[in-house]
């Protein structure tokens, strides 16, 4: 290939000399001309001039006459010169290409004499190719007359007895790197979950939402119910609740479905008590009254809550913050449902600051995440669904109002809904958040281990985690892998048809077979 480029840089240059020499004696020939008729011109000016002055005098004429001519072969004498001049330097240039030439055929001659002797060298090298492809083939034949084996069969058989020899230290090396990955992801999550436990700080008081309005005196009770009972009845239609009056001294009971209406019906009582003016009229406006002030209660607690998380007041429309307050007044087995939803934002926000999540989504999403419980005593469903529902009613973003269901999911699809999810679970779980007797927990653990242990094929049932979680052995010749499953699932669903706890109990049915032998 490079000869032939040579070969054309050569020809180009060639071309390039010539016409370049042509050029220069047109240019030449062009510049005699020009000198000439310049040389013409100035004598028919000077004849002209001549005329006119011998029309003068005669001797001017003859004078300018000879002025001109010598002008003219002065010019002319410049032109031949200058010709001379670009003739020798034109003489001289192609000297120096014909001696170019002359270096290039002899590169050209070289370079051919160069691909020959390459030509040449590559024809032997593919002979010896050849050669050792027939030497090698006939290795190979010979091989496999003597191993009684193809070649494909050769490999086959290597391949199988190296993996046999090498399948038993590639499993232990498995097994080993997932040992040492749980091992230290579990102890990372450890030191994770401590950290932010350690670093949050809460009261552990259980608050209890209390329905019961103290009297200054028995007395108060009779002026309470009204005349055939129409105080109380007016009580009970406006507020919706139910104004159990018994023989408890000093003491009013409130019932209702709704925290809320409970809390606008002890309101307005504390408040006619205060005035000592109960009738209808004077009841309807304390309840009234008691309406708006808890309406402002409730929107101060829900912007106290944000406040206390750095969230911006004005990202949150008023309506959700008066929502949110509602969760003041609704408790979860004793625990405020408003601190509750305060701590799992914290928790998530400094858990997912340990690992690198989007900590605005977190400490959002677990303010939020119960939104649902605020209202779920006025609608149908269950509050994940309920609160998913209002956080995209009021223009929360997926990632946010996922969190919502995400406490609730097995397998959370974001890292958030899984920190959520964690902070949840310690805010709920840690001693002194709900409220829980010891007989009563006892007696819970008793039923979730007996719930379990009556199943065909369980061997025994250990409740953990305080009550979180139940881990069932079963019998591995009464119960086979796919009988597990189906047992797993229905223990879960009569776990949950029969008992009452807080937040998820965790089946986990363990099956497991171990063959002993003695070597003597």
């Amino acid at each position: 290939m490079l000869p032939i480029e040579m070969f054309m840089l050569l020809l180009g240059a060639l071309v390039g000399i010539g016409v370049g020499y042509v050029i220069r004696q047109v240019l030449a020939k062009r510049g005699v001309a020009n000198a000439e008729g310049k040389a013409e011109k100035m004598l028919a000016d000077a004849k002209a001039k001549q005329q006119q002055i011998l029309n003068d005098t005669k001797s001017h004429q003859q004078e300018a006459l000879l002025k001109a001519k010598d002008q003219a072969l002065q010019i002319i004498d410049e032109a031949k010169k200058e010709e001379k001049t670009r003739r020798q330097e034109l003489s001289e240039t192609q000297k120096r290409l014909e001696k170019r030439e002359s270096m290039f055929d002899e590169k050209l001659l070289e370079f051919e004499d160069k691909k020959s002797q390459l030509e040449e060298q590559l024809g032997k090298v593919e002979e010896i190719k050849n050669q050792i492809k027939t030497i090698k083939d006939e290795q190979t034949q010979k091989l496999e007359e003597v191993a009684g084996l193809s070649r494909a069969q050769a490999e086959e058989r290597l391949l199988k007895n190296v993996e046999e020899d090498a399948k038993e230290s590639i499993l232990s090396r498995v097994k080993k790197l997932e040992e040492e990955n749980e091992d230290e992801l579990e102890r990372r999550g450890r030191t994770i979950l401590s950290t932010a436990i350690n670093r949050f700080a809460s009261s552990q008081s259980v608050d209890t939402t209390t329905s019961v309005v103290e009297l200054p005196s028995d007395e108060m009770k009779g002026r309470v119910i009204g005349k055939e009972g129409r105080n109380i009845k007016a009580i009970e239609l406006l507020t919706g609740t139910e104004i159990i009056v018994d023989d408890t001294p000093e003491m009013i009971t409130i019932s209702g479905f709704s925290p809320i209406r409970r809390q606008v019906a002890k309101r307005s009582l504390e408040t006619l008590i205060k005035d000592g003016r109960i009738h209808p009229a004077r009841i309807e406006e304390a309840v009234n009254e008691a309406k708006k002030s808890l309406a402002v209660d409730l929107r101060k607690a829900g912007e106290e809550a944000i406040y206390q998380l750095g969230i911006p007041v004005s990202s949150i429309d008023p309506k959700l913050i008066s929502i949110l307050g509602r969760m003041k007044y609704r408790t979860s087995y004793g625990q405020n449902a408003l601190q509750h939803s305060i701590e799992v934002a914290q928790l998530s926000a400094m858990i997912g600051e340990e690992l690198g999540a989007d900590v605005f989504v977190c400490k959002k999403g677990g303010l939020f995440h119960d939104i649902g419980k605020a209202v779920d005593h006025d609608m149908q469903g269950a509050h994940p669904e309920i609160g998913y529902n209002i956080m995209k009613k009021f223009g929360f973003p997926e990632e946010i109002a996922y969190q919502s269901i995400a406490h609730h999911e097995d397998h959370p699809k974001t890292v958030e809904g899984a920190i959520i999810k964690a902070a949840d679970a310690i805010s709920g779980a840690r001693p002194g958040a709900r409220k829980n007797t010891l007989e009563q927990f006892i007696q819970r653990m008793e039923q979730l281990e007996k719930t379990a242990s009556n199943f065909e094929g369980v061997e025994k049932a250990y409740a953990i985690q305080a009550g979180r979680e139940v881990r069932v052995f079963v019998q591995p010749e009464k119960v086979d892998d796919l009988t597990a499953y189906k047992l797993a699932r229905d223990i879960a669903n009569k776990i949950e048809a029969e008992l009452t706890f807080p937040g998820e109990v965790k089946v986990t049915v363990i099956r497991e077979t171990r063959v002993v032998e003695y070597a003597k």
